[in-house]
This record gives structure tokens, C-alpha cells and sequence, in this order.
């Protein structure tokens, strides 16, 4: 017979068996993505995909530089909406807001994070698109910035808590007033963590799709126009690859491409930032 702690033992072996099992599967659906992608998509990338324009229905080759031009745009007209909300709204939760205030915020951005994208989309047309009475680069990067509040406003929370209170009290004993102790000491202690929380943010908004299709709706031509319709990469590979044309799938499979390389570097860039500031901890 099994004494108790052999029973223990296997029990335990099994466990960690079945967890491990558990967390190799759900890596696999993202292996499985990255292969298809990258199997279908390297074969069509080439100098010409970065540099050169479309071309119309039944030739071969152009590219996308267009969508990447728009989508660097949408990026930087985001991070210029969604940034100082977010920012603020971060050292406002950590160092002034009362008790109920802060729980009002932060369930207000818990639902935010949770709205759909889609309705995001919707509302930024609303307010934007429908009184400007056409589609614009300016409205999807509305879009996209309300959709990168909530991280930012967390991540930015979160750090600033994390910095020791001595480091404050400090900065005050020395006659620093108190909003020069937050830009110049707090933040400056917490930037690392809320830079790698505007690098995830930013990941998350360069797939984004739909709230475009309700803003910035796309462009086959070359703009840089932020009052007009804008291309951009998730809206190309979207055209594109509901096509019946070969030639524009491959496109569309090389932007696909090209899009999961930009959010995988940016979650890499991330997680060096945190592992250096983990590190510098430790020193």
C-alpha cells in the first residue's frame, strides 16, 4: 500500500504535470499564429513593400507605403490624445484623488478598457466624424488614443505608487514644492515603469481595426492630410484580404507581416525596459 507521502509526491508530481501542460497549450494558439503569418507573409516582403504605392486592380506588385506612413501617423496623433489624459489622469489617482473619486475613475476606466473597439469606433464618428462631415486622419487618432487611456492611466498609477514614500518626504524636507517633487522625483523614479506601460498601450492600438473603419476609414492614395481620409495598415490588410485578387492577398499577408513584427518589438522593447528596471532595483 501507498504510504501518505508517496501519495503526496505523485499528487504533486501530476499537479505540475498537468499545469505545465496547461501553459504550453495556451502558447500554442500564438505559435500556431506567428507560423501562419510568417509562412505566408515573408515570401512577399521585399524593398518595394515599404516604398512603393499600390497599384490599381490587375497589376502585379506596388506596396504598402501608404498604410505604413498612415499608420505611423494614427500612432503619433493617439499617443498626442491618449498620453496627457492618461498621464494625468494617473498622478490624479495616485497623489489627489479621494477615495470615492479615485473608485469612480478607475471603475469608469475598467469599463473603458472593456468597451469594444468597435463601439469606440461608433462613438468617435459621432463626435467627430459626423459634425466634420467626412472621414479623417484626425478622428482615428482620437479613436485610437481613447482606447490607450485606461493602460496608461493604471500603468501610471501604479508606479507612482510604487515610489517610496521616503523619496517625497525628502524632496519636501529640502523646500521643494510639492509639484516639483512630483515632476522632478517621483516621476522621474517611476518613468521606466509608465514608459513600458505606454509601449503596451501603443501595441495594443497598432492592430486596432474597426474604430478606423468609422474614422479614418482608409486611403489608396498617398496623404499626409490629418483633415482627410488616411490609409493604414489594419484597414490594407482588411481590403485587401477580402479581395478576390491573389496578388492583393499576398499584400495582405506581407502587411500582416509586418504588423505583428512592429507589436512584437514593442512588447519586447517593454519587457527590457522592466527587466532593466528590476535590475537596477537590485543594484
Amino acid at each position: 500500500m501507498m504510504s501518505r507521502d508517496s501519495r503526496r509526491h505523485w499528487v504533486n508530481r501530476i499537479m505540475l504535470g498537468l499545469s505545465l501542460a496547461a501553459a504550453l497549450v495556451s502558447m500554442l494558439p500564438l505559435f500556431l499564429i506567428f507560423f501562419h503569418i510568417l509562412s505566408h507573409g515573408l515570401g512577399s516582403l521585399n524593398w518595394d513593400f515599404f516604398t512603393h504605392m499600390p497599384q490599381p486592380v490587375g497589376e502585379t506588385g506596388g506596396g504598402f507605403a501608404n498604410a505604413i506612413m498612415g499608420s505611423l501617423i494614427l500612432l503619433v496623433l493617439a499617443c498626442a490624445f491618449g498620453l496627457p489624459i492618461g498621464i494625468f489622469g494617473g498622478i490624479y489617482l495616485s497623489e489627489y484623488g479621494g477615495r470615492k473619486a479615485a473608485e469612480a475613475v478607475r471603475f469608469a476606466s475598467d469599463l473603458l478598457n472593456g468597451t469594444p473597439s468597435i463601439v469606440v469606433g461608433m462613438f468617435a464618428y459621432t463626435i467627430l466624424v459626423r459634425p466634420m462631415h467626412h472621414f479623417s486622419a484626425l478622428a482615428g487618432g482620437a479613436a485610437l488614443g481613447i482606447i490607450m487611456i485606461p493602460t496608461i492611466l493604471s500603468t501610471t498609477e501604479t508606479m507612482m505608487r510604487m515610489v517610496p514614500r521616503a523619496l517625497r518626504e525628502g524632496a519636501l524636507a529640502l523646500g521643494l514644492p510639492y509639484w516639483k517633487t512630483l515632476v522632478y522625483v517621483v516621476l522621474k523614479a517611476a518613468r521606466g515603469g509608465i514608459v513600458t506601460g505606454i509601449l503596451l498601450a501603443v501595441a495594443r492600438i497598432a492592430g486596432e481595426t474597426a474604430p478606423l473603419l468609422f474614422t479614418a476609414l482608409g486611403n489608396q492614395f498617398w496623404s499626409t492630410d490629418l483633415k482627410q481620409p488616411i490609409a493604414a495598415l489594419p484597414l490594407q490588410i482588411f481590403t485587401y484580404a477580402i479581395s478576390p485578387y491573389d496578388d492583393w492577398h499576398q499584400q495582405a499577408w506581407a502587411g500582416a507581416t509586418v504588423l505583428i513584427a512592429l507589436v512584437l518589438l514593442l512588447n519586447i522593447v517593454s519587457r527590457l525596459f522592466i527587466r532593466n528596471r528590476l535590475a537596477g532595483k537590485r543594484s
